[in-house]
């Protein structure tokens, strides 16, 4: 459902419960305490931003005396920001089912891969699949990702791994981005691993991309992030730096995968003053302080750790450091099918004894800081009007179901959408 209103002014409430995501800290741990819960409240929209946030009578007569179009919410129901996933692969073709069941019955990683399976699996299916193709791929599911609240979602390319493919995946992104309701963040993930077919060594290929791809990211404005995958299984730290200091000097931000396996990817991430460093299953007590003494967002990625069967972030440590924690879904089809990231959420929640508010935080206000997004994740006056409505009355609720509640309305730069 879209709103086709043409008023310049939308007035939404009552809400039973309308959480701002206001005034928290953007580091450390957070008491549900500190949350601002509104009761009985009104958000007074226009042009697309947040105009008034406050009590319903009060927003009312600002409403009212603005004629604006009123959008009466019946029943109970609670309000917070739209969601931000920080972290998805979501264009891509084909299916790693066969890899989840191997895994499972007891396969490496390596012997997965010498199978034919893993990430090179899928760069053979996405090579394979036309524009058109991947666009509706990609479209489809952001519209399952706007029935579960998400109104920002960054996509990464990496499944092309040559200069000519990545380029598709991210003008396919691109494409996509104009036809969804959802706004799309591309990261050029170029560097997700060494491609089999590529003749040289992971110092060629790095020098090649920044030589031949950064121009055409800037040129034809395809993406401003670049992210590598810091492992032992893909680059080292040495053989990023050259590659990541390119990136910088043309204005990119950068963000890594780091620590899933093996540690060196989050001191990476510090020493190149990344925007996030992803994944941290691996780190221990120095890369968690080193972390939380940085301004580097750590983002956990719970659904990596449901599809692989590993350990989770250390995301309770992590905050009691003083770190900023996002969370992230991972979605791709290989480690991370799920794709549900207040699922995977409420379970990291769960398994890592995280306060709602640190887990709501994580995936709204904190999740925007990973992608260096301002004027997003809190329903503040100013910020983008991106609304979720749940039909409940209480906001303890939404967790509680672990992803079983989902949005009721979604409005998105302050239309409603869903």
């Amino acid at each position: 459902m879209e709103d086709k209103a043409t008023h310049s002014y939308q007035f939404i409430g009552p809400f039973t419960q309308l959480l701002p995501m206001s005034g928290l800290p953007e580091k450390g741990p957070i008491r549900d305490e500190q949350l601002a819960v509104e009761k009985e409240a009104g958000l007074l929209l226009k042009d697309g931003k947040v105009f008034g946030c406050g009590p319903y009578s009060e927003i009312g007569l600002l409403a009212e005396a603005r004629n604006a179009n009123h959008h009466k919410l019946n029943g109970n129901v609670v309000g917070l920001p739209g969601f931000i996933d920080a972290h998805t692969h979501s264009c891509f073709a084909g299916s790693r089912a066969r890899d989840y069941a191997l895994r499972n019955s007891g396969s490496s990683y390596l012997e997965i891969a010498q199978a034919g399976g893993g990430i090179w699996d899928t760069v053979t299916q996405t090579r394979a699949a036309s524009f058109s193709e991947l666009e509706e791929l990609l479209i489809q599911r952001c519209k399952r990702f706007l029935s579960q609240g998400i109104t920002t979602l960054e996509v990464k390319s990496g499944y092309g791994l040559s200069v000519n493919e990545e380029l598709k995946m991210l003008r396919v992104i691109q494409s996509a981005g104009k036809k969804v309701s959802q706004d799309l963040i591309p990261t050029c993930l170029a560097a997700h691993m060494l491609p089999k077919d590529f003749n040289g060594d992971a110092t060629t290929y790095l020098q090649m991309l920044a030589a031949e791809l950064f121009p055409l990211l800037k040129s034809e404005e395809l993406s401003n992030r670049i992210d590598a995958f810091i492992e032992t299984s893909a680059f080292s730290p040495e053989e990023i730096g050259p590659y990541f200091k390119a990136a910088q000097n043309m204005g990119f931000d950068l963000t890594v995968h780091a620590d899933q396996f093996s540690t060196g990817g989050s001191k990476a991430a510090i020493l190149w003053n990344a925007k996030s460093a992803d994944h941290l299953e691996a780190s221990g007590e120095i890369e968690i302080r080193a972390l939380a003494q940085s301004n580097v967002v750590a983002t956990a990625l719970p659904g990596a750790s449901l599809g692989l069967g590993c350990a989770f972030t250390p995301a309770r440590a992590l905050l009691d450091a003083g770190a900023c924690l996002a969370i992230a879904s991972d979605f791709n089809p290989g480690s991370a099918p799920m794709g549900d990231l207040l699922t995977q959420a409420a379970i990291l929640g769960t398994m890592e004894k995280l306060s709602n508010a640190e887990v709501l935080a994580g995936i709204t206000l904190r999740a925007a800081t990973a992608l260096g997004l301002e004027d997003r994740g809190t329903l503040e006056v100013g910020k983008t009007a991106d609304v979720l409505v749940f039909s409940t009355s209480n906001y303890q609720e939404i967790l509680y179901q672990q992803g079983h509640l989902k949005p009721s309305m979604v409005w998105k730069n302050g239309l409603r959408v869903l």
